[in-house]
């Protein structure tokens, strides 16, 4: 399943951030933050309580798109400033 990928300068810093579903077996969505480089951290979802679901497609899909945004936003908010 596709995921994102976003570049952005924020401060004069430029932070790269990469979400995906990790996929089978690890039922988890991984989102990697990047400053200048270097991983700064990632966070994790687990999808686990979905995998039963008709819709799991669409529910990773919903978990990538608001946990990339959601990394995004902390950003913006000045989260990983002083990395």
């Amino acid at each position: 399943m596709a995921g994102y990928n976003t570049q952005i300068k924020h401060k004069g810093s430029f932070f790269h951030i990469q979400t995906q579903d990790k996929g089978k077996g690890f039922n988890y969505v991984e989102s990697t933050i990047y400053k200048s480089g270097r991983v700064l951290t990632s966070k994790r979802t687990l999808y686990t309580p979905y995998l039963s679901h008709s819709d799991l497609e669409q529910k990773i899909k919903s978990i990538i798109e608001k946990q990339h945004h959601a990394v995004l936003d902390e950003i913006h908010e000045g989260k990983f400033d002083n990395f």
